[in-house]
């Protein structure tokens, strides 16, 4: 892996953040995070229009007056959610009708056209293509997290109505915590979400906090052996 490649992996996935730093597409992801297969289905169609449109604006950005790239990209950006939409609906009909109007809202989401305007339409088709999958991936797997959280404290459970992605054949999957634990009503609601999302936020925090000072504790340790 390149160091540009590696760059790109990194900001996608940790250092920038869709939903953790920069705090685009939140709508979607406080909305449909009730469970974590309900997560698991939109941050795989969000991860799969980033890859696309990002893809398709780097492939004509040589072709796109600057006047109307805007208009271009929301255009490219909106056919692909159509046939994800369409797909889903045909092939994942119940999961669609439990997603619904978020699916199509995937158009409005602001980190999609943000990546295509800011990176894609600057950058060859490879990198562009990276840059939407990690980018995707960085949402789908805050989408889950948060979506697994809110489930198990909410209701208790884990891997409910996976049949609705994974056929009747995942209908076992589902993991409760046992029949005596009622649910805690507060993580399944709006606010629950807000809260979730904001302890990620701290975690993630804290995390780069611990990395900063531990490198900064290796940086001092390097420079004093080398002094002496």
């Amino acid at each position: 892996m390149t160091n540009e490649q590696h760059s790109i992996t990194k900001d996608g996935l940790w250092t920038n953040n869709v939903a953790l730093v920069q705090l685009l597409g939140l709508c979607p992801l406080l909305a449909v995070t009730g469970t974590l297969i309900n997560g698991l289905g939109l941050g795989i169609a969000t991860l799969i229009t980033l890859v696309l449109s990002n893809t398709f604006v780097s492939i004509i950005r040589h072709w796109t007056r600057p006047e109307v790239r805007i208009p271009i990209f929301v255009l490219i950006i909106a056919s692909i959610v159509t046939a994800i939409e369409l797909m889903m609906n045909a092939w994942f009909h119940e999961l669609y009708l439990v997603l619904g109007i978020f699916i199509p809202l995937i158009v409005t989401n602001c980190s999609i056209i943000a990546r295509a305007e800011a990176f894609a339409s600057r950058n060859k088709v490879i990198v562009s293509a990276l840059d939407g999958l990690m980018m995707g991936l960085g949402f789908a797997l805050v989408l889950i997290v948060l979506g697994g959280l809110r489930e198990i404290i909410g209701q208790g459970t884990l891997f409910a109505n996976a049949e609705l992605m994974f056929g009747p054949a995942a209908a076992g999957l589902t993991l409760t915590l046992g029949e005596n634990y009622h649910g805690f009503l507060l993580a399944v609601l709006p606010p629950g979400a807000f809260i979730g999302l904001g302890l990620l936020i701290a975690v993630k925090n804290s995390v780069d906090r611990y990395l900063k000072q531990r490198t900064a504790n290796v940086t001092i340790h390097t420079a004093s052996a080398n002094e002496i």
